[in-house]
């Protein structure tokens, strides 16, 4: 294949941003509508292109592409190369990016209908697609987080996407601030492998950085790449942005912080997946980090009441579980359990596959939110209701949805969240109790919002500005291939691909766990059916019974006041930068203003001696002859 072919997958969603931003928006501004078909043209081609690299891939040996480099810049003996990875962990990324990507762009030609920042939203949509399209051909550390400050970039401009609303300005600003924490251990861990190794280049990397770094170096270089993961997956303690983020336009949260932006993490713990597995204390910190962030998530996810947040959260729980499945196979790495060769192959093929399946999935739920608010006018599930028979295409979608990110066998979602469950019970048992405990939960709450927005009578007092009726085919059409998508891709030899395991139609249905989770997730479903379907339990009532849990997950476990009043206020404002102000203001400019004051006093001082009269000068010359001539005799 020619190495050209991988270049143009990314650069043509460039090739667009640079049309619609430099051609279209200030030229064409009166037919806005180009904007989106040269998007999804864009993005429509660089699909095809990547169905072409991942049949490639399937062909070749090793199921890797050789790809020739590029010499980008030499500073004396230090050559920097450009080049791309072909291999099926792109392959696959590729086509969950592209094809997430173009839906989404279909959609939006609806939901984006009549907006003033038509143009600008697709302009921004296409440099995201390059950006993400760019971080995942990749293959050294130093494009990688050039690529990595892209879709960073993209997501920032995307939520204040709305910039005249305060509260979409401060998300975006929220989040921009929070994934630089990541990013900065990120960038120290990028610095520090190529000062001990001498190279970006990841594949050189997997084999320099273990036998040239000290077991505690090589630890704190892991944990410093995975805290830009965390930055980005919105994980546990860098969760907080996320949720907010959710003042963008709902086809964004759908494409950017739901199916591939947020993803990112999870794909740079597995590219990075064999440095990973060569720190015990590395991997474990991922594996627990996973755990924990998938059920702390799930609990908030319980009681919110706007629709987009509820899937925010759902999110960051689903990511989690990414991040536990790659732990938990690494902890077998790293201890021995398994050995190496087949173990990196099976613990990105176990946290990838739930990454593919989950694009596509929470790419629906979005949308569905969006459709939903299409017609309503709102996010806030109190204020909907009976939307089933009015709107039945969002419903179905949607309940596919749901049915699978609540694990259901058949459902794509079935298959990967049981291969992360199995290996979570063989090497981290507590991990796989919390794990299953969020099967539970995620069932309740996506069934929750499910008999909430759809089940009932209609509770709102508006009907948005088209009435409550089914969205236009263009925004359905793409709903229902993601939920064909939501079915079917599970059913796909992704995992084989990768190189984890392949599993029968209905031999999975021969495990005990996979009945265990399934009772699990049959258990969280009737639940959220009596209560907000047959109201055989009343909502207020728990609500009250459990007042202290209720007010712990709806307060968000106060992580936000934590971080904005103690941290930001009181520890930076008036802590750090007030010391920094004190500096500025009494060291640096009391030096230069006591030097500046000193010079004008010197000023004056001198000024006095120049008097304008002759006789004073010739007196002064005088006396300064009669001094020499008598230092010349006193001295000689």
């Amino acid at each position: 294949m020619p190495p050209e072919v991988a270049l143009a997958i990314f650069l043509l969603p460039f090739l667009s941003f640079v049309v619609i931003a430099f051609v279209i928006r200030p030229f064409l501004n009166n037919r806005p509508q180009l904007s989106g078909y040269v998007t999804i043209a864009s993005i429509g081609i660089s699909l095809l292109l990547s169905l072409w690299v991942l049949v490639e891939v399937i062909k070749s040996p090793g199921h890797e592409l050789s790809m020739p480099d590029y010499q980008w810049l030499a500073i004396g003996d230090t050559a920097i190369h450009i080049g791309v990875t072909l291999d099926a962990l792109a392959a696959v990324m590729l086509i969950v990016v592209t094809s997430v990507s173009l839906l989404v762009q279909v959609y939006s030609q609806g939901y984006m209908r009549g907006d003033p920042g038509y143009p600008r939203y697709f302009a921004f949509m296409s440099l995201f697609t390059c950006s993400m399209l760019g971080l995942v051909l990749a293959d050294n550390l130093l494009f990688l987080y050039l690529f990595w400050e892209g879709v960073g970039l993209c997501s920032y401009l995307l939520i204040g996407f709305w910039f005249h609303k305060p509260e979409a300005a401060r998300a975006a600003t929220k989040a921009f601030v929070v994934t630089r924490l990541g990013d900065f251990g990120f960038l120290a861990a990028i610095l520090f492998l190529y000062a001990k190794t001498g190279t970006f280049d990841i594949a050189e990397l997997y084999v320099l950085a273990p036998a040239l770094l000290s077991a505690t170096a090589l630890t704190w270089a892991a944990i410093g790449v995975f805290s830009g993961a965390v930055g980005k997956s919105a994980q546990f303690p860098l969760h907080t942005w996320l949720p907010d983020a959710m003042e963008g336009p709902t086809p964004v949260s759908a494409l950017i912080h739901a199916a591939t932006m947020v993803a990112a993490g999870v794909y740079l713990v597995a590219r990075m997946f064999p440095v990973f597995a060569s720190s015990t204390e590395a991997i474990t910190t991922v594996a627990i980090i996973g755990g924990f962030t998938a059920i702390f998530a799930a609990s908030m996810g319980l009681v919110m009441n706007d629709i987009k947040r509820v899937l925010a959260y759902s999110t960051i729980s689903q990511l989690g579980y990414m991040m536990l499945g790659l732990g938990a196979v690494g902890v077998a790495v790293a201890g021995g359990v398994l050995e190496p060769e087949h173990g990196l192959m099976l613990g990105v093929a176990v946290g990838i596959f739930h990454l593919f399946n989950h694009a596509f999935f929470k790419a629906l739920l979005f949308l569905g939110a969006g459709s939903v608010n299409h017609a309503t006018g709102t996010f806030d599930m109190r204020e909907m209701g009976g939307l089933r028979k009015a709107m039945p295409w969002t419903y179905l979608t949607f309940l596919i949805a749901s049915l699978s990110i609540a694990g259901i066998w058949p459902l794509s979602g079935f298959w990967s969240k049981e291969g992360i469950l199995a290996h979570a019970w063989e090497s981290t048992p507590i991990l796989f109790y919390l794990a299953m405990i969020t099967v539970f939960m995620t069932a309740f709450y996506m069934f929750r919002v499910v008999f909430l927005t759809f089940g009932g009578e209609y509770r709102g007092q508006s009907e948005g500005s088209h009435g409550l009726h089914e969205s236009p085919l263009v925004m359905i059409a793409p709903m229902v291939l993601l939920a064909i998508l939501s079915v079917v891709s599970g059913w796909l030899p992704i995992s084989e691909l990768l190189g984890g395991e392949s599993h029968s139609f209905f031999g999975a249905l021969a495990s005990p766990l996979a009945w265990a989770s399934l009772i699990l997730a049959g258990l969280g479903i009737l639940l959220a059916y009596a209560i907000y379907s047959k109201k055989w339990l009343s909502a207020e009532s728990l609500r009250q019974r459990f007042a202290p849990l209720y007010t712990l997950f709806s307060r968000k476990y106060w992580l936000d006041e934590l971080y904005e009043s103690v941290f930001v206020v009181r520890i930076l404002i008036d802590g750090l930068f007030a010391a920094f102000h004190w500096f500025d203001d009494r060291v640096v400019d009391g030096v230069v203003n006591g030097v500046a004051g000193g010079t004008v006093a010197a000023g004056r001082g001198i000024r006095r001696a120049q008097t304008g009269q002759l006789q004073a000068y010739g007196l002064a010359i005088f006396i300064g002859i009669l001094v020499i001539v008598a230092c010349l005799f006193i001295f000689d």
